[in-house]
């Protein structure tokens, strides 16, 4: 019996924020794979190790969580005054499936270093010394990223003293903005319902009050008293409990409907990604993953939120962005749990730590609008050569 190799394709694994993944530039993949269809999703499939039963992505790049379970493409832009098309598949572990629905806000750092080592911002944008300033197209939501990539000696910068809680070692800062990051569906509103605080009824679960919003990525808020919690919990307080996991579970395909995300309650299990689930409170003392202590008086409100079926270890970066929107619009629970009143910056707790988001809200026509969400993190290559995959 004939076996086929295994082929290799250029790749990079970086680290992005408090995320891993998987980074190749379009036009190295197999040509069948530099356009969307089965052929790319079975490529990145195998190549991050899924689906696995086991759970654990061994046979793979994965890492066994939702972080870590990601891959990147990227190309030259198409699109005027942008350098870089970026285009992010979240990788499902147990299941063969890649979402496509939503971007990685936490990888969309180090979409900037990996497009300037790989030449598809043109060398006169990029300074030799100093802040080179990457425009990038987010494919999967049609959005615009702004990095800021640090430069020294010609070459991007990794290292530095920026430090990012739920990364264990400092690098270099990379500010990020995400222009218009609302997502106007039918409505044209960046909360699809129109209303700040809505009721969300789930059978079999219980009625919640909810702000639904479409900013970074879909996101679902409610707040933690409201589900049983106080908004300090850490990884194992939910994920060890699949009834909990489940609940939230169903929450979110509840809220995926009522946001009009999908038509039919099933259609949540072929969305994995997004929406996401989030709970606040107020602020209080809390002891981090790291063991670090976290007081009441260090941040303004307390976030968790879940990811593909867990409790995130720190917070996405695209649902950064969504509390960032939120926190900036008087009213919602986000904005309430941190004291209520106008605001353009938020400190929030996460299980690893804190970290501060800015955003600019406005009302017009009486309808809130954002004009962009700021925010930094650090982005280091861990990796780069080839990866070996089966593939035909």
């Amino acid at each position: 019996m004939a076996h086929a190799p295994q082929i290799k394709v250029p790749a990079t694994y970086m680290r992005g924020g408090t995320s891993k993944g998987v980074f190749f530039a379009r036009d190295d993949l197999p040509q069948a794979a530099r356009v969307p269809g089965p052929a790319r999703d079975r490529l990145l499939l195998r190549v991050i190790g899924s689906p696995d039963p086991y759970g654990k992505q061994i046979d793979g790049m994965g890492g066994a969580t939702s972080s870590t379970s990601k891959t990147v493409i990227l190309s030259r832009s198409g699109k005027a005054d942008h350098d870089v098309d970026y285009l992010f598949g979240q990788v499902s572990i147990d299941k063969p499936f890649v979402d496509w629905s939503g971007n990685c806000g936490n990888l969309s750092a180090a979409v900037g270093p990996f497009a300037i080592r790989n030449g598809l911002v043109d060398a006169a944008r990029v300074p030799h010394d100093g802040i080179a300033v990457v425009r990038i197209w987010q494919a999967n939501i049609g959005k615009t990223i702004i990095a800021h990539v640090p430069m020294t000696g010609g070459e991007v910068q990794e290292t530095g003293d920026f430090e990012l809680d739920g990364v264990t070692f400092p690098a270099a800062e990379v500010r990020l903005e995400f222009l218009d990051p609302a997502e106007e569906g039918d409505g044209g509103s960046m909360f699809p319902t129109g209303r700040l605080v809505d009721t969300l009824e789930v059978p079999g679960v219980g009625t919640f009050k909810a702000t639904l919003i479409n900013a970074g990525i879909p996101t679902i808020f409610l707040e933690a008293s409201a589900l049983g919690y106080t908004g300090a919990e850490l990884q194992d307080d939910i994920n060890g409990d699949p009834a909990a996991l489940a609940r939230f579970e169903t929450i979110r395909a509840h809220g995926a409907l009522k946001m009009g995300l999908i038509s039919r309650i099933e259609d949540a299990a072929a969305r994995q990604h997004t929406p996401k689930v989030a709970f606040v409170a107020g602020p209080k003392e809390y002891t981090a993953s790291s063991g670090k202590r976290i007081g009441a008086s260090d941040v303004d409100l307390l976030v968790r939120a879940m990811s593909m079926g867990k409790l995130h270890h720190a917070m996405m970066g695209t649902a950064s962005v969504a509390i960032a929107t939120a926190a900036a619009v008087p009213g919602t629970l986000v904005n309430l749990a941190a004291g209520g009143g106008e605001r353009e910056t938020v400190c929030f707790g996460h299980p690893s730590g804190t970290l501060r988001v800015g955003s600019q809200a406005r009302l017009v026509d009486g309808a809130w609008t954002v004009s962009k969400a700021i925010m930094s993190r650090s982005a280091r290559v861990l990796m780069q050569g080839w990866v070996h995959v089966p593939f035909a």
